[in-house]
């Protein structure tokens, strides 16, 4: 579905690249139970347009992850919590996963005493960490390579239950 949703017209001046990206994170993200619910809306202030990612067949709409799309690239956005209770697997991880927790992307610059609702606030290998929660967790052009690396962080935040495993590929 979303390979001849990506094709329609208003979206032909997407690069190949990340039409690519588009469908093979959609592809994944729909085997683990999640959807963009068929629609490839507004970016608003984000980009041009936006897909919204959220759990598949239940009343939540609480978003996990967005994919922006600008007029020259896009933006994958991961939503998380708790990010202290993962600091291991982060600490881990390639610099390009690591950078968008620890990086100066998304630093808190507006906020004034601890009743901030949009901060994130949370420790990695020791280091306070204090991102706004408009701008946490972005990659910007992220390539179809590192593809497997986006979608482990994503399973580390959101494992599978064994209700909903995918099943090995051969």
């Amino acid at each position: 579905m979303i390979e001849t949703h990506i094709a329609e017209e208003p979206f032909h001046f997407i690069q190949e690249k990340d039409k690519i990206f588009i469908i093979e994170f959609t592809k994944a993200l729909e085997e683990m139970g999640y959807t963009y619910g068929g629609e490839i809306g507004s970016g608003y202030c984000w980009g041009k347009y936006m897909l919204i990612f959220r759990k598949a067949n239940v009343k939540s709409k609480n978003v996990v992850a967005r994919i922006y799309i600008k007029d020259d690239s896009i933006v994958l956005r991961l939503f998380f919590n708790h990010v202290t209770k993962h600091a291991a697997y982060i600490s881990a991880s390639p610099a390009h996963i690591q950078n968008a927790f620890t990086g100066d992307y998304g630093t808190c610059k507006h906020c004034k005493g601890d009743s901030c609702k949009f901060r994130k606030d949370y420790e990695i290998d020791g280091v306070k960490y204090e991102k706004c929660n408009g701008t946490t967790f972005e990659f910007h052009d992220p390539k179809i390579e590192n593809l497997a690396y986006y979608l482990a962080l994503f399973k580390e935040f959101y494992p599978l239950s064994k209700k909903r495993s995918i099943p090995d590929r051969e």
